[in-house]
């Protein structure tokens, strides 16, 4: 079904990969299980990045508990939109920006482009001044420095080369595994209320009444849903080669489904658990003027009362910019090849999209000061949120088109599910920038 090049040694970009992974027709449902595992864990990611990372300390100091409703409404909306990509590369065979290219006018294409290039950018950017940060706090070197060091990550993209897609998600869940027991850890050494939490998960309109919380509320859902991974997943769901017949490929997105669910909700404990633990640690102890991920660090350790806190806190910000730039280069080559079938090599993207970042990261960083790194980062994924309707239109139309999906389109729940996410997301972007302009 999924015909992907090979060469002797590729990096581990999709269209150069060395090799793909079959799914046995036979046998039990656990093996096959495990052979789809994987792709949704490369999409998770993205899902709990430094940007995440910056929303969430950012919600739960300044609110406690009140917006964590927001990170789980936004994780379920993320497990729909990653489904539906998914569901579009296996029935089609096609990435998104490939059937965008193919199905959409030129100039409309071309659009599509350059704001899924800006939203690959943004994301890097986060990285950037995530990893930075997580080398400031580890190495004790000053922030720019940091920034500086974070082009040295290309030497990970080349020490990939001639890897399958099996080693780069064998190193992700160890990156994400590495971040789940650094947060389970330091959400032991705090004393959280639980009962606030449960509170926390009703939805409350009233708490998004105002411009602050509003503003956090969508800088946390474009952390959450990530335009540049409906690219990347409708992609790597190809690299798993199963049965070309109407049976084999329902198989392969109820597999699929089942991979995204499960990764897409461990996102969502690692996302809450941020989020909690900065309501726990900074918020119900008077500190809710922490907006930012150094603030986070340098307070934990005499909250929690220890210096493991701090470290912990650290380490695991450095894996998860780490486990982002895999990804981030991944989705940059699906973005470049679909839209203009461009292929360069994978360091290369690397080089150029982090290059891209570093500017802004640096002018920012000295304009604005070491402290503004927070602020640089929740600004990065609101911006990331206003481009997530020009991906998400394409996404549903496409796989709503039974002409392309066959009988893998979406049926009407399905439709009226997506398109009713689609008005929400971009009312919601659309009253931010209303209230930013004083409109409303």
């Amino acid at each position: 079904m999924f015909n992907l090049p090979t060469t002797a040694n590729a990096p581990f970009c999709p269209s150069e990969v060395r090799g793909t992974i079959a799914v046995p027709w036979t046998g039990p449902t656990w093996k096959k299980i495990l052979r789809f595992a994987g792709p949704g864990l490369l999409v998770s990611v993205g899902y709990m990045d430094p940007g995440n990372w910056a929303t969430d300390i950012q919600a739960g100091a300044e609110f406690g508990y009140r917006l964590l409703f927001v990170v789980v409404l936004s994780s379920l909306a993320a497990i729909v939109l990653q489904c539906l990509s998914a569901r579009l590369g296996i029935a089609t065979g096609k990435d998104l920006a490939r059937l965008s290219r193919e199905n959409l006018d030129p100039l409309a294409s071309l659009g599509m482009w350059l704001l899924a290039e800006i939203a690959i950018i943004a994301c890097d950017l986060a990285e950037v001044l995530g990893g930075a940060l997580a080398f400031k706090l580890l190495l004790g070197v000053k922030l720019s420095v940091g920034i500086l060091l974070t082009v040295f990550d290309t030497l990970i993209v080349l020490g990939l080369k001639g890897q399958g897609f099996r080693q780069v998600e064998a190193i992700i869940l160890a990156l994400v595994v590495t971040i789940g027991i650094c947060f389970a850890a330091e959400l032991a050494l705090l004393d959280t209320d639980w009962g606030a939490v449960a509170q926390g998960l009703v939805p409350s309109v009233s708490t998004l009444a105002s411009e602050e919380p509003l503003y956090l509320a969508i800088g946390i859902l474009g952390a959450t849903v990530m335009p540049h991974n409906l690219y990347l997943h409708s992609s790597i769901v190809q690299t798993r080669v199963a049965r070309e017949d109407e049976r084999g490929r329902l198989e392969a997105i109820r597999f699929t489904r089942l991979d995204t669910i499960v990764s897409l909700l461990l996102a969502l404990v690692v996302n809450a658990a941020i989020l909690i633990l900065a309501g726990t640690a900074f918020h119900y102890s008077g500190n809710t003027s922490v907006a930012d991920i150094e603030d986070a660090y340098h307070l934990l350790d005499p909250i929690a009362g220890t210096a493991a806190a701090g470290f912990l806190f650290a380490f695991a910000l450095l894996a998860s910019g780490q486990s982002s730039t895999f990804t981030g280069t991944i989705a940059g080559q699906i973005i470049l090849e679909g839209f203009l079938e461009l292929r360069i090599p994978c360091w290369q993207r690397r080089l150029i999209t982090r290059g891209l970042a570093l500017a802004p990261a640096l002018v920012g960083v000295m304009l604005l000061g070491d402290h503004a790194v927070g602020r640089l980062l929740v600004i990065s994924q609101v911006a990331l949120s206003l481009q997530l309707p020009f991906a998400l239109y394409p996404l549903i139309r496409f796989t709503g088109n039974r002409k392309l999906m066959g009988i893998f389109a979406n049926n009407a729940a399905t439709t009226i599910v997506a398109w009713a996410l689609f008005c929400a997301i971009t009312a919601a972007n659309l009253w931010l920038v209303l209230q930013v302009l004083g409109i409303v």
